[in-house]
């Protein structure tokens, strides 16, 4: 086994820097000031031409930020999932996609420069973007977990639209798909369906475009989760898993969150 290389003073230096830049570009959010290269490089007391050594863009400078958000968010997600046993796969992952509600609706902003940001369109595909995400991967990690306890159904290839079975045959999610037999490669439609319905209902809360008071008790996310849980192989739990969620909606409610 080789030796861990260790970083050279100017490797360290630079890692150092970035670490400022996300954390300078999310204090400015913060504050609701407007995310740019001149007001980070400001905000670190640079120039404008000096930053653009780190990132070259903007879209460099969201996609940075971005990664860090999500990086960071994930770990408490995780955490509130590591509140219950290692074996309730299903508790944990209701608990980590509460935890996520709360973190979205406590932080606007960082939720929108992580999932309202374009990764892919019709002209560019960001690979990476689309593959790399941090909470992507404890998620579809836990559905996983789940399915290879459970062996819920899964979709067969023949059974999907063309285009979904190339998607889950070349799939660009955050996933982990070694060792994934090609019969099963269903469970990756899964996957994104589960994640739609996650992000759909936890956007239109966040954003605002739905009754304040629907908001405000989550039913709507309960609904969401409740919807696809036998989907899952969680429909004998349901009810537990609804008083998790509700539990955790209220607890957040007193505490002010």
């Amino acid at each position: 086994m080789g030796t861990l290389k260790t970083p050279t003073r100017r490797e360290r230096q630079r890692e150092a820097t970035y670490d400022e830049i996300v954390r300078v570009s999310r204090a400015l959010m913060a504050d609701g000031a407007e995310l740019s290269l001149r007001a980070v490089a400001a905000g670190m007391g640079m120039t404008a031409p000096a930053l653009y050594r780190y990132v070259a863009s903007y879209q460099e400078l969201v996609d940075l930020v971005a990664f860090e958000v999500d990086k960071a968010a994930t770990d408490r997600f995780r955490a509130a999932a590591d509140e219950l046993p290692d074996d309730d796969l299903g508790g944990r992952l209701v608990v980590a996609c509460t935890e996520f509600r709360r973190w979205a609706l406590e932080n606007p902003r960082e939720f929108g420069l992580v999932f309202a940001n374009p990764v892919a369109d019709a002209a560019c595909v960001r690979r990476e973007a689309l593959t790399l995400s941090s909470s992507g991967h404890l998620f579809t990690g836990q559905l996983r977990a789940l399915w290879e306890e459970r062996r819920y159904p899964v979709p067969a290839l023949e059974e999907l639209p063309a285009d979904v079975r190339a998607a889950v045959e070349d799939p660009l999610i955050p996933a982990e798909v070694d060792r994934l037999a090609a019969e099963d490669r269903g469970l990756l439609w899964v996957f994104m369906q589960g994640w739609t319905r996650l992000y759909g209902v936890v956007a239109l809360e966040v954003f605002g475009h739905m009754d304040p008071r629907i908001i405000e008790s989550g039913e709507m996310f309960v609904d969401i989760l409740s919807d696809f849980a036998p989907r899952i192989g969680l429909a004998e739990e349901l009810p537990r898993l609804q008083e998790l969620i509700r539990s955790r909606i209220a607890a957040t409610a007193v505490n002010g969150g």
